[in-house]
Order: C-alpha cells, then sequence, then structure tokens
C-alpha cells in the first residue's frame, strides 16, 4: 500500500513579493520649476528684468512724442517731469503724406506675397519629401539641407546680376523673389519633418479610400500641420519685414520698404529724430500683431519635428 506525502501549501504557492519601500514619488521637472517660479526671490529678479528690457521701449515711445526742438536740447527723461511737451504732431507729420505711407505700403507688399510664396512652397515640397517616392529625393533633400548653411551675403551679388538681366532689379518682385529663394531651405525642412509626424496607417487608409496625393495633402496632411504653418508664418514674416540689408541693394527708389526709408534719414552729424522715433516705433506694430493673432500655434509649430 502506497501512501503519498502531502505537500505543504507553502511549497507550492509563489513567494510574495517583498514590499517597496514607500517614498516620494519622482515630482516633474516642469513642476519644480513652476515652483521655483513662485518664489519672491525670482519674482523680482523677473520683474526687474523685464523693466530693463521695457525701458528701451519706453524711450522710444516717448522720443516719438517729443517735438523737434525738444529732442534737440535734452534726453527723452525729460519728458517725465514735463510731460506738458509730448504731442502726436511727429505721427501726423510722418502718416498725413510724404514718402513714410508709401514706404510703408512697400513693406506690406514685399512682405506679405513673400510669406505666403514661400509658406505654399515650403508645404508643397515638405509633404512631398515626406511621402512621395521619386528617382533622387534623399539627395534633393540633403541638397536643400546644405543650402541653409550659405549666408546671404554670398548671393547678393550673384542674385543682383541675375535680376538686372531680367529685368527685376530695383523692383518689388525682385525683393520678393530673392526672400523666397534664401527662406525655402529652413521652411522646407521644418514642413518636411513635422510631415513626418503624421502616422503612415492614415495616409494609406485615405489612399485605399481612393484619395489622391494633391487631395491627401490638401484635405489631410495640410490641416494636421497648421501649428507648423503657423509657425513658418511668424518666422519668415518677421524676418522679411524687419529686413533692411536685401532691400538696401535689390530695392529701388520707388519700392523701398520702411527700414530702408528710415535709414536714409540718418545724417553725418545728426538724425530726423522726429522722422526715426515714431517710424521706429510704428514699425514693429505690425509683426507684434501677427505674432499676437499666431502666438499660440507658435511653440507647437516650432517645437514639431524637432526631433525627427
Amino acid at each position: 500500500m502506497t501512501t503519498t506525502r502531502a505537500v505543504p501549501a507553502a511549497a507550492t504557492t509563489t513567494p510574495a513579493a517583498a514590499p517597496v519601500p514607500a517614498g516620494r514619488p519622482a515630482v516633474p521637472l516642469t513642476t519644480r520649476l513652476a515652483a521655483l517660479t513662485r518664489s519672491g526671490l525670482v519674482q523680482a529678479v523677473l520683474i526687474v528684468a523685464a523693466v530693463a528690457w521695457l525701458v528701451p521701449t519706453v524711450g522710444l515711445l516717448v522720443s516719438s512724442l517729443r517735438p523737434k526742438q525738444a529732442a534737440a536740447t535734452g534726453g527723452w527723461w525729460t519728458a517725465l517731469t514735463e510731460p506738458a511737451q509730448l504731442t502726436l504732431q511727429n505721427y501726423s507729420a510722418l502718416l498725413g503724406g510724404g514718402d513714410v505711407p508709401e514706404a510703408l505700403w512697400n513693406t506690406v507688399l514685399i512682405s506679405v506675397p513673400a510669406t505666403l510664396l514661400t509658406v505654399a512652397l515650403a508645404a508643397g515640397a515638405g509633404y512631398a519629401f515626406a511621402w512621395m517616392r521619386f528617382p533622387g529625393r534623399d539627395a534633393i533633400f540633403l541638397g536643400v539641407v546644405g543650402l541653409l548653411v550659405v549666408p546671404v551675403q554670398v548671393g547678393l551679388i550673384p542674385v543682383a546680376k541675375l535680376e538686372g538681366a531680367l529685368g527685376l532689379f530695383g523692383t518689388v518682385p525682385g525683393v520678393v523673389l530673392f526672400h523666397v529663394g534664401y527662406g525655402l531651405p529652413f521652411a522646407v525642412f521644418l514642413m518636411r519633418n513635422h510631415f513626418l509626424e503624421i502616422p503612415a496607417e492614415l495616409l494609406e487608409a485615405a489612399r485605399m479610400d481612393g484619395c489622391g496625393e494633391w487631395r491627401i495633402f490638401r484635405t489631410l496632411a495640410l490641416p494636421l500641420a497648421a501649428p507648423a504653418v503657423a509657425s513658418l508664418c511668424i518666422f519668415q514674416f518677421l524676418w522679411v519685414w524687419n529686413d533692411m540689408l536685401v532691400a538696401l541693394i535689390f530695392a529701388g527708389n520707388d519700392s523701398q520698404p520702411l527700414t530702408v526709408y528710415l535709414q536714409s534719414q540718418m545724417r553725418q552729424f545728426g538724425s530726423n529724430m522726429d522722422v526715426l522715433a515714431p517710424g521706429a516705433f510704428l514699425s514693429p506694430l505690425v509683426p507684434v500683431g501677427v505674432f499676437l493673432c499666431f502666438q499660440r500655434f507658435f511653440i507647437q509649430g516650432a517645437m514639431a519635428g524637432s526631433v525627427k
């Protein structure tokens, strides 16, 4: 007669895992930085830095409101104790006629087409480099990326000769084409990296439904790239609006933008402060407005594709 030996229950069960000692959970870096900014010392430093950054802007605004005689006799800070000298006469004279409205309009005629053309061409090229197959795609893209290291100054003389032969030198279209050409490498690089973040399964599903590449780009890829498009619009518009070097060389007397006009007001032994101060204060208002309109897309679009 055989007997079976009972196996203890403890031998058939898996040993319980050792209890994990309780500890403080890891705090994210962003949370720690946010908590640090709430301290009184850090807030005081930030306030001082903000005031220091605003002093030149406040000085420019006060200088633009001072008459020419007062600007020649003392600094702008003297108006803080004598506010009666502040007037809008400089702005009335600046915008009432003369060359400033024409220069401002030329700036718009240069900045808006240069921005729209760059974004449109870069969006199409970025999608093609990301999702379309054609011979030499990678080599062409490497060539586009290589153009990022080419400084603007290298192409000034060759492009000037080319536009002179085509009859575009000294015209608004000539300035626009230069900005588009030199803005495309970065724009294509940004848009291509953003389009690569679109899931491939989403595009394949659209192709299986019978959509062509143009329809996929227009109705699917481009709406998903709205943050990158907004960010690119800000970058390109700010660069073209504030540019003086390209416009100084390629723009003629009838097509000079506001930056070139303000530079022409500088004299050897002085300057027209009644023209420069209000003109310099009005010039950044439009870029600031554009940035405020698209700021919610700026960070998202700038960071999109940065890890590809």
